[in-house]
């Protein structure tokens, strides 16, 4: 350790936060000083890394920030002690429970002029940065349907929410970050089968700022897990598959297929497919080093907390859709207030 080097805190040591402090303890210029958990055994901690109660006692220890990793339900009274203090945030998504304590915990580090920023980890993934990056240099053209197909078996570590928050952020997040484009409207189902409270399926269909419509099927009742996300543009479509952070593209044919009952049945023709070549860094490791570098006040790319309270809003969208029946619009104010990245 160095003069230099920023000192950060760590709230929960569950299984998000223990990757967390994997890569805390050894990303370069910072040292993990301490993880506050009520209930973690100290000896799952690296080494040389104490252990407090509390957030309170981290703020006490005098760190420059602090990544929040505990439940969802503790994040806004997490986050606006630090805030109080002083001290930089990277909270875990989603922002917070609901959209009104997200936009208080934006408020609130805005307020005290504190770097904060919400872990939506898909924007790292090597697979997602290269697909926004072709779909922003217009290698698609005119984006006309994004769907997302987010599966798996239900995680025995997630009590406090539903599969819509817990992991239909991703795709809110990821499709808006992708394609530039917000939520106007959504229509969506759920369903309940795993005897819990909250949801564990959702089928939800969004139309876009741009005119594009997006499709999210997310589940934790699958056997199998996947997550795919499809871009169809007027020149073909990507295929991002994030499990392996593998990209391919799908050209629209240039080549008259000559078989009338080929050409009738498949409507466009099909053309060339591409599996582009990815330098594949882990995406935690990659959303560490800019929250690091927002800090010190270099250039990043972290998410904003406006963005995601947008991210919690476009949620709470979904349920209160799948609980009216009723396709519901999002308020233009809130988009103002947000934006589309």
């Amino acid at each position: 350790m160095t003069d230099s080097q920023l000192r950060a805190g760590l709230v929960g040591l569950g299984a998000m936060g223990r990757n967390h402090a994997r890569v805390l303890n050894a990303l370069e210029g910072v040292d993990l000083v301490a993880v506050a958990d009520p209930v973690a055994d100290a000896a799952s901690l690296p080494s040389g890394v104490g252990l407090v109660a509390g957030v309170e006692d981290l703020i006490a220890l005098g760190v420059d920030y602090v990544v929040v990793a505990c439940p969802t339900a503790y994040h806004e009274q997490v986050g606006l002690a630090l805030a109080d203090a002083g001290v930089h945030a990277l909270i875990e998504k989603p922002l917070a429970h609901t959209a009104e304590a997200s936009v208080r915990l934006a408020a609130a580090f805005e307020a005290a002029g504190l770097v904060a920023g919400v872990g939506h980890i898909e924007r790292f993934n090597p697979a997602v940065a290269s697909l926004r990056e072709r779909l922003k240099a217009g290698e698609l053209g005119e984006i006309l349907q994004v769907v997302t197909r987010r599966q798996g078996p239900f995680p025995g570590r997630i009590a406090d929410v539903g599969v819509v928050k817990d992991l239909a952020t991703h795709d809110i997040d990821l499709t808006g970050f992708v394609t530039g484009q917000s939520y106007r409207t959504i229509s969506a189902q759920t369903v309940s089968r795993s005897g819990r409270e909250h949801e564990d399926m959702i089928a939800a269909v969004g139309q876009l700022s741009g005119g594009a419509i997006a499709n999210h099927s997310v589940n934790w009742l699958s056997p199998f897990k996947e997550r795919t996300t499809v871009v169809t543009g007027d020149r073909g479509c990507f295929v991002a598959d994030t499990l392996t952070a593998d990209l391919t593209f799908y050209a629209n044919g240039v080549v008259d297929t000559e078989w009338e009952a080929i050409s009738n049945f498949r409507g466009v023709s099909e053309g060339d497919m591409i599996r582009y070549a990815i330098r594949k860094r882990e995406p935690l490791l990659v959303e560490h080093e800019h929250f690091r570098d927002a800090v010190l006040g270099k250039p990043n790319d972290i998410v904003d907390l406006r963005r995601g309270a947008m991210t919690v809003e476009v949620s709470e969208m979904m349920l209160r859709s799948a609980a009216t029946g009723q396709t519901v619009a999002l308020d233009p104010s809130a988009l103002d207030s947000a934006g589309s990245r």
